[in-house]
């Protein structure tokens, strides 16, 4: 079964070609704000007084509200279908708020920015998928792969730039730069062409109604297991390449192959296999992918199988999540669709990620590079999973 992105699916009021430009900069701004702070803020955290051994608790909290706090602000922009609104004004929270880290020293008070600005931040992206989504369904203009590309690459500039400004004016830099671009994607937001959403409710609660669509449940159980193997690529990959030698240079190289395998997908090869092969094959592409790139790093570190395994992250990471974003919008009804996002980011995503990661630790500590091999095997165990939305495809 061939399937397309877009798909006309969705409600009346068709998007207007000019949409694109509206979703283009709303994602360049808010991936561009990530990637400003992400990668620096553990080094600001500790500049602000903070003990190394209580950055990892501090952010840690951060990540456990992010969790708890994504599902709820989806729920609620679905319930007063006023999901834009929604997204600018969680937009305008993480800039203000963000702007209180210049002003927090110590363990408390910074620990109170981290957990009011995860709060903030969390529901961004599902929201913004939402969106995203929505009007890109309607077959006017653009995919969604586009404008998310467009954010993955806004991410590596936004983090190229930090390099620059921390530089010549401190770590203060990030702050102030993703605090501005946060600002940035509150207006962004109420500027985008938006779907009219549907009055209805649905007659259960709707975290369990949306269990209860058995796409989407085997969805989350695929990207729980293929998307969370990336988590010990995330945090032991640079590890594991300078202790085989590798200086900064070759590992600057590897991520940017991965970078670039990832907006090339987003942008033109995932819309292509997605229109010829259909969400469930692309699925099954993208597990298959995952469990060779692991078992590849888990078995050598030369250069050029590495090269080979990152330029495989666009098939495990960018063609699973337009493969998430296209099955969501087919078989969640579009009155939970910020509700689906969040719940889809927060639990499919994010806390997969935090227990792969936790559990790598102990993994790569055990087995060195060949623990890998275990995220290889959490491909394998999802290719089953695939199979059974072959059949949700076919029966729809």
């Amino acid at each position: 079964m061939q399937s397309t992105l877009p798909t006309p699916s969705r409600g009346a009021g068709a998007e207007p070609p000019s949409s694109l430009r509206g979703y283009l900069w709303l994602y360049a701004a808010l991936y561009g704000a990530y990637g400003t702070e992400s990668a620096y803020l553990p080094a600001f955290l500790q500049s602000h007084g903070l003990a190394v051994e209580r950055v990892g608790l501090v952010l840690a909290a951060g990540t456990l509200i992010r969790l708890l706090s994504g599902p709820p602000i989806g729920r609620l922009a679905d319930h007063l279908r006023l999901r834009k609104q929604v997204l600018a004004l969680v937009g305008a929270l993480s800039g203000v708020i963000g702007l209180a880290y210049v002003v927090a020293f110590g363990f408390l008070p910074l620990l109170v920015v981290v957990l009011a600005a995860s709060a903030a931040t969390a529901s961004l992206a599902p929201l913004s998928d939402a969106l995203s989504v929505a009007a890109a369904s309607v077959g006017r203009g653009f995919q969604y792969g586009w404008v998310r590309g467009a954010g993955s690459a806004a991410f590596v500039a936004g983090t190229l730039l930090s390099g620059q400004l921390i530089d010549r004016v401190g770590l203060v830099s990030i702050i102030v730069t993703s605090s501005a671009l946060f600002l940035t994607t509150a207006l962004c937001a109420m500027r985008v062409s938006s779907q009219r959403q549907d009055a209805a409710q649905p007659e259960a609660g709707a975290f369990k109604f949306l269990w209860r669509i058995a796409a989407y449940r085997r969805l989350i159980f695929v990207v729980v297991l293929v998307l969370g193997s990336h988590a010990m690529n995330d945090t032991f990959a640079v590890i594991s390449w300078r202790a085989a030698g590798y200086g900064g240079g070759a590992v600057s190289l590897l991520w940017s192959v991965s970078v670039a395998a990832e907006v090339l997908v987003f942008f033109l090869l995932g819309p292509w296999l997605l229109a010829r092969l259909g969400p469930a094959r692309c699925a099954t592409l993208s597990a298959g992918a995952g469990a060779l790139r692991w078992g590849v790093v888990g078995a050598t570190a030369s250069m050029p199988a590495l090269i080979g395994a990152q330029s495989l992250h666009g098939l495990t990471f960018a063609l699973l999540h337009m493969v998430a974003m296209q099955i969501i919008a087919k078989s969640v009804p579009e009155r939970l669709a910020a509700t689906a996002q969040t719940v889809y980011n927060s639990f499919a995503l994010g806390l997969a990620s935090a227990s792969l990661t936790f559990a790598s630790g102990y993994l790569y500590r055990w087995f060195g590079m060949r623990a890998f091999w275990a995220m290889s095997a959490l491909c394998v165990a999802a290719l089953p999973l695939v199979g059974a939305l072959r059949s949700e495809e076919k029966r729809a």
